[in-house]
């Protein structure tokens, strides 16, 4: 749950370029490279890769083939069809001998890039079934003319392929939400995802609540990597490992995390890769501990990756983690920025404004650092995050602390391409705010990452006898806020300024009115007209917005405006308004330490669900005439290895233009699954 999204992906539109680049702007470089329905492929590129060590190189190369042969693991566990319906659809694409053009053919393209994009026929954002514009029958005409050599046997004949999977393509009623967290609904029976099959909410939350002891100070995390399915009668987990459920995937995994092994900065980095194999041969959750206390003390090493099953968001319940993977290095020069802030860890826990007992007396272990990306795989892509902090185990940040990156090539490829796009004039109030946006919105947005995942989420502590998982549906998005909440009430401190971090208070202002814009208002560009908001960050961000400019009504501290017929959102008082992220920080941190369920949910279901339906409208007719998508990804650079014989003793990067080629690239060197596990 410790993972920021970017606020939206044009939101630094004319912003300072960042440091990822050594000051040169890159104008011959082709940043966005396909747009389609409500998304837009970019390319990143590995500044400074060039610098590393020839070690260091073959290093990445041999962890980024590991972060690519994850990626049927994930589209498996967004929904038990992905990996068949994905089979489908390319061999129409490979296959298909008719007319490649008309409105039939053009959308059966834009249907098959989104279902690439959100790894499976869910949308990534929203969790809704993404519909097809073309007909069924047009898809009967592609099967049906479409060479039967080019369809996997698993698939059986062409008959067969239409009966069954008409209906889970064309159907809004089949499985029609990836992850449905509605309040009263079997969150379980009602989500598409496949981390649970034959069970029901109540016999899932049941099961691990008999496995949890509250007595361990040191609790695994019990689900974390496995499904869970009822055999015979009786409930029990299938553990994703070596030899068990998609073994196939992750003994390729292991594959290149030996050979990655071999070639290791140091002997600590070593031993982090080799506990990460033992657990992914075992899939023992304690090696599983192990590992991330290793990994989140190595801190010498430049070359860093995450890989494994990691995050839960996908889990209506919280237990099951999404397999993912970054490969990144260390941005020296733009870490100092991150440095600062760690090493300043313990003022910033004392001075919180949360309750006393809550506040962590001795802060332990928080390392902060900005990283070049240098590969993505599985949940994080295409879509990626921007930062991410680990490991995610209460008891290990608290004893061992944590490890926060923020993602400095990414933020900059989003920049780049959003440059001009006419997004933050259309809902700003003022030209003194493009202006501030101009100067310092890129710091402010990079500010507010590091602080976010530097220690907003390193922050607090639980009380005696608290698990963690208390808040069940609601602790993702609680845990968001609680992190951006962090970030929003020190970002406007005169700290900020006195450590160097800022110029002037000026940085915080141009934060803030970002903030309460987004959350408020622009976000909703990426919500289809009259539905709720489901996603965490997006719950997270109008939580906190809608309850300040509730609770500050009476002193006018966030004013809605009016201006030719458009709404827009001001803050009038910065200062008013820094105190009530301080508020709110204070409940959701007793909330999280407590585990008070009830208080979270009523907090969550008021403030971060439901949709003004006329500002809604009126945002998505604005936001349609700019033409511009609201949700970015992107495609890999390509890692080249350097061979002597039969030794690979150095790499390089070339940067590929073409996201179908990526697609059907990957589909063909990385499926290592069966179609249904």
């Amino acid at each position: 749950m410790k993972r920021l999204m970017t606020l939206i992906c044009f939101a630094t539109a004319g912003f300072a370029i960042s440091s990822c680049d050594s000051g040169k702007k890159n104008d011959d470089f082709k940043w966005q490279i396909d747009q389609f329905a409500d998304i837009r492929i970019m390319r990143y590129q590995i500044p400074e890769f060039e610098k590393l060590t020839p070690q260091q190189r073959v290093l990445v190369y041999y962890l980024s083939e590991a972060a690519k042969c994850g990626r049927d693991i994930i589209w498996d566990q967004n929904y038990k069809h992905n990996l068949a319906v994905r089979s489908i659809l390319e061999a129409l694409y490979k296959g298909y001998p008719g007319e490649r053009n008309g409105e039939q053919w053009n959308q059966f393209m834009v249907y098959l890039k989104r279902v690439w994009f959100s790894n499976g026929i869910h949308h990534h954002y929203s969790n809704d079934k993404i519909m097809p514009g073309f007909s069924a029958g047009y898809f009967t005409q592609l099967v049906n003319q479409t060479p039967d050599s080019l369809f996997p046997s698993e698939l059986g004949g062409k008959v067969q392929i239409i009966e069954k999977y008409l209906p889970i393509i064309f159907d809004p009623n089949v499985a029609p939400k990836r992850v449905n967290q509605e309040a009263g609904v079997d969150m379980v029976a009602q989500s598409a995802c496949n981390y649970y099959e034959g069970v029901t909410q109540a016999e899932a939350e049941k099961f691990y609540a008999s496995l949890a002891n509250p007595a361990d100070s040191t609790p695994i995390s019990y689900g974390l990597n496995s499904k869970l399915v009822k055999e015979n009668g009786k409930i029990v987990e299938k553990v994703w490992h070596l030899g068990g459920m998609y073994g196939k995937a992750i003994e390729r995994i292991v594959y290149w995390l030996e050979k990655a092994a071999t070639v290791a900065e140091n002997d600590h980095q070593r031993q982090v890769i080799e506990k990460l194999i033992d657990y992914y041969k075992t899939g023992d959750l304690k090696k599983f501990d192990e590992y991330n206390v290793l990994w989140v003390n190595d801190l010498q090493s430049r070359v860093d990756f995450v890989n494994g099953f990691i995050e839960n968001y996908g889990d209506p319940l919280g237990y099951k983690a999404s397999w993912e993977s970054v490969v990144n290095f260390r941005n020296d020069e733009a870490t100092r920025r991150t440095q600062t802030i760690s090493g300043n860890a313990q003022w910033f826990e004392d001075h919180s404004p949360i309750d006393d007992q809550f506040k962590k007396k001795e802060v332990k272990g928080v390392t902060a650092k900005v990283i070049t990306v240098a590969q993505l795989g599985g949940d994080c892509y295409p879509s990626t995050p921007i930062g991410i902090n680990l490991p995610n185990a209460d008891w290990i940040r608290k004893v061992h602390g944590s490890k926060s990156v923020t993602m400095d090539n990414i933020t900059y490829a989003y920049d780049q391409a959003a440059l001009g796009n006419g997004f933050l004039e259309e809902f700003a109030w003022s030209a003194q705010e493009v202006e501030l946006n101009k100067k310092y919105g890129y710091l402010a947005s990079s500010l507010h990452t590091d602080l976010h995942e530097c220690l907003g989420h390193g922050s607090g502590q639980l009380a005696d006898g608290v698990k963690g998982d208390e808040l069940k549906n609601y602790g993702s998005p609680l845990e968001e806020a609680r992190a951006d909440l962090f970030a929003l009430y020190y970002i406007m401190d005169p700290k900020m300024v006195e450590l160097g971090l800022i110029p002037n208070l000026d940085v915080a202002k141009v934060q803030y009115s970002n903030y309460i814009r987004n959350g408020l208002m622009t976000q909703l560009t990426r919500v289809e007209l009259g539905k709720n908001i489901e996603q965490a960050h997006m719950r997270n961000r109008q939580l906190i917005s809608k309850w300040c400019y509730e609770q500050g009504k009476a002193d006018n501290v966030i004013e809605r405006k009016e201006r030719d017929g458009k709404v827009y959102f001001v803050v009038n008082d910065f200062e008013k308004l820094r105190q009530l992220f301080g508020q709110l920080l204070k409940e959701i941190q007793r909330i999280k330490s407590t585990g008070d369920f009830e208080a979270g949910k009523a907090l969550v279901e008021n403030y971060a669900v439901k949709v003004d339906f006329d500002l809604h409208k009126q945002v998505l007719d604005r936001f349609a005439k700019l033409n511009i998508a609201p949700y970015g990804g992107f495609i890999n650079p390509r890692i080249i290895p350097v061979t002597q014989g039969d030794s690979v003793v150095d790499a390089l990067v070339e940067y590929p233009d073409s996201y179908v080629e990526q697609m059907l690239e990957y589909s063909k060197r990385y499926s290592y699954l069966p179609l249904y596990n």
